[in-house]
């Protein structure tokens, strides 16, 4: 192995004693592959199975823990107790790879396509359609719609509890349901969910609150509970980096295990409300300090890419598209042959590469997302 590499390789026991075998995760990727009823396929099995032998800890792609907040075709459930043996599954599926697996929890609010939501309605914090939906206006919340949907987090935590899951993330990022609360674009309530940068992050902290309670509650082992965020929004108005520090500084003092940054570029510098002195993922940490852990995600493709994430400050580094296109990646970091490494995809490389159907015709059709072969 490289010398610089050994820091990708160290253990890292979280503050609630849970140990990873190394400073790897996999990240959330939704591979559009589950049953219709919202059981998990023998595709995504094979699939998780391929990737979860090297990384110290996979995060599944989100599972929606209310029937309205489904976000994709072919997304796995956890809505219900009948889904448990499915969620188990997929569990006992990673853990056998010998990576902890955790299961992130998800609402898709205003994101959610009509037809897959019951009776077409979609919702959200405030009727506001999104940018990229102008023609869905979702119906706004009410309260006590927002408390059952809070208790909902909780009761999807208690399925993973029993699941066998090492724990859970909830999904705060992508502009998905919590999002929708904290931003001054979808959130324009006047109850005590909505109004200043701090009473909209009432929302995201009650998710997390009860989240906790359920584990104290339920769980008989350390349960990791991380959070996951996205920095700004194009938008005005909108989410500014300022809002989001203050939401992480708030974040930091919730007893979670990590913060995990969702960033297409590791690099990337902020927008509006930070200067450009130091990247996002940088002012992140800067303000964390130390608190808890931080995940730091983003165009890694190479070890010493994964390496500068971690000169950052952050304690984990997360890799998406690479384990698509090289699930072999951290085994061949180990070993020093990082020269294997594959970096772009051919047409015939679904098979070996154990990429169900629906995700393979997607990167197919996005090739600017993976470098694919002509």
């Amino acid at each position: 192995m490289n010398e610089q590499n050994h820091a990708l390789f160290e253990t890292l026991k979280l503050k609630n004693g849970v140990e990873l075998k190394n400073r790897i995760v996999m990240a959330p990727m939704t591979n559009y592959a589950s049953n219709e009823d919202g059981t998990v396929s023998d595709e995504e099995i094979a699939y998780y199975v391929r990737r979860s032998s090297g990384v110290g800890m996979v995060v599944t792609a989100c599972t929606y823990v209310t029937a309205n907040g489904k976000g994709f075709p072919g997304e796995f459930a956890a809505d219900s107790d009948e889904m448990i043996p499915s969620l188990r599954r997929l569990a006992e599926a990673i853990q056998g790879q010998g990576a902890k697996a955790v299961l992130q929890i998800f609402h898709g609010g205003r994101s959610c396509p009509p037809e897959l939501v019951p009776n077409r309605e979609v919702v959200s914090a405030s009727a506001v359609a999104s940018v990229e939906n102008p023609d869905v206006v979702p119906r706004s919340l009410s309260e006590s719609e927002t408390l059952n949907i809070i208790r909902d987090f909780g009761e999807t935590t208690r399925r993973a509890i029993e699941a066998g899951y090492d724990g859970v993330e909830i999904h705060g990022a992508n502009g998905y349901l919590f999002q929708q609360f904290f931003s001054p674009q979808s959130n324009t309530r006047e109850d005590r969910f909505g109004g200043s940068v701090e009473k909209r992050m009432t929302f995201p902290l009650a998710v997390v609150n009860e989240v906790k309670r359920v584990v104290a509650e339920h769980a008989s082992a350390p349960f990791i509970v991380g959070y996951r965020f996205s920095p700004e929004e194009a938008t005005t108005p909108g989410i500014t980096m300022d809002d989001s520090l203050k939401l992480v500084d708030t974040l930091a003092d919730q007893d979670l295990d990590y913060l995990h940054v969702s960033l297409m570029d590791y690099k990337s510098k902020p927008r509006v409300g930070a200067d450009e002195s130091k990247s996002r993922l940088e002012w992140i940490v800067d303000t964390v300090r130390d608190r808890v852990p931080v995940i730091g995600v983003g165009g890694v493709h190479t070890p010493d890419e994964a390496v500068e994430v971690l000169q950052t400050g952050a304690v984990l580094v997360a890799l998406g598209r690479e384990l698509i296109m090289e699930p072999d990646w951290v085994s061949k970091v180990a070993e020093g042959r990082e020269s294997e490494i594959k970096t772009t995809l051919s047409k015939q490389d679904q098979e070996r590469l154990v990429i169900p159907d629906p995700l393979w015709q997607l990167i197919m059709i996005r090739t600017g997302w993976f470098p694919v072969e002509q």
